[in-house]
């Protein structure tokens, strides 16, 4: 087993443009599609007011209450240039009892910053009207709020905190275990490479056992994959402030039943081919559509039709986006994701069996 995998290192080493091209497009592909690094939005806001300075500096305090948003004062000129050369999605322009949005396109960010921006004047129109009447109001009310007779708590359905659900974290694992499915089927398609090529009798003819044979194959499919699943998590947690939760090695874990479970599959579409190219028509056909249907690219709860749900535990992604995203957003333990992990081990032995079944047939 041990010279089945150092043989299929060896390659890999002799050319690594492979691998690290899979990892780089893990990144690019989070990095395009959820966001980039992640941060507060960043919101100009400004005045053209006779007292502008005044007027920016009272509503750049209490804009700045919410951590999804950074609000900073900045010259109009400036602020429209910004927004018209695509550096900002959106610009505040600040009066004394009303505001304007400056965009140039209707971006999600655009209504999030102007939900806010709506409910802080809001608020501060309440409040002067009320200060018109009693100039110690403010203070009353503020101090008042502290110690209301009547405090709301906000409980979560499965966790006594609410979680802060996260589409960027989401959506990196789904395109980290996208490019993963990819590596590990190309690796696992070397079987069918060196049946071809005549290599796999030769082993035949060797003291190494076909179990043996196999194992190496699958080890080491597994092994290059996991490598590439820990390198881009390790990138998204410490150096692009990614939060992951405090349970890496959980995560790292269900990764590693769902290479093993995704390998299987791998190995059953290998038992149904002859050759390689055969293969590579077939495997990154299907590939792409795990995901869509497993609801991994959607909110949770987005596919509620019965059919797709049925499709989708049959794969073991679904599987491990509920379980990481639990460990993540709900602090799940090991016993809480237990049944996920149970699944996708389920469905790699059976599929791991009914492939190397095939492929002993077709090889007789």
């Amino acid at each position: 087993m041990n010279s089945v995998v150092w043989a299929q290192f060896t390659k890999d080493k002799r050319n690594p443009i492979f691998i690290i091209l899979f990892i780089a497009g893990s990144i690019l592909a989070t990095l395009v599609f959820a966001g980039g690094v992640y941060s507060p939005i960043k919101v100009a806001i400004f005045s053209e007011e006779e007292n502008a300075s005044d007027i920016e500096k009272k509503w750049v305090k209490l804009l700045n209450v919410d951590d999804s948003f950074q609000f900073v004062v900045v010259e109009p000129n400036e602020a429209r240039e910004d927004v018209q050369d695509g550096k900002l999605d959106v610009a505040v322009k600040v009066m004394e009892t009303d505001y304007r949005l400056v965009a140039t396109s209707e971006l999600p960010t655009v209504s999030y910053v102007q939900q806010h921006v709506d409910k802080v004047f809001q608020q501060e129109a309440q409040l002067s009207a009320i200060v018109q009447t009693n100039e110690n109001v403010r203070e009353e009310l503020e101090s008042y709020l502290e110690e209301a007779p009547f405090q709301m708590e906000t409980q979560g359905l499965e966790s006594e905190k609410v979680p802060n659900y996260n589409m960027s974290t989401q959506l990196l694992f789904a395109f980290t275990f996208l490019i993963s499915m990819f590596i590990l089927g190309l690796k696992v398609n070397n079987v069918t490479h060196d049946k071809v090529s005549g290599i796999w009798n030769r082993m035949i003819l060797s003291p190494i056992s076909k179990t043996k044979m196999y194992c190496g194959y699958i080890l080491y499919s597994f092994l290059i994959t996991l490598f590439q699943v820990v390198v881009v998590l390790f990138v998204f947690k410490y150096m692009m402030n990614y939060d992951l939760g405090d349970q890496l090695w959980l995560i790292i874990l269900i990764a590693a039943f769902f290479i093993f479970s995704m390998i299987s599959i791998a190995m059953l579409i290998t038992g149904f081919v002859k050759t390689p190219e055969q293969f590579y028509a077939i495997y990154p056909s299907v590939i792409p559509l795990i995901p869509i249907v497993s609801g991994a690219y959607m909110m949770p709860g987005t596919i509620t039709n019965s059919v797709l749900l049925f499709i989708a535990d049959l794969f073991p992604m679904a599987h491990a986006m509920d379980a990481i995203m639990a460990v993540i957003f709900y602090d799940a333990g090991f016993q809480d994701v237990m049944m996920p992990l149970l699944f996708m081990l389920l469905i790699g032995v059976v599929t791991m069996g009914l492939g190397i079944n095939l492929i002993e047939r077709r090889t007789r």
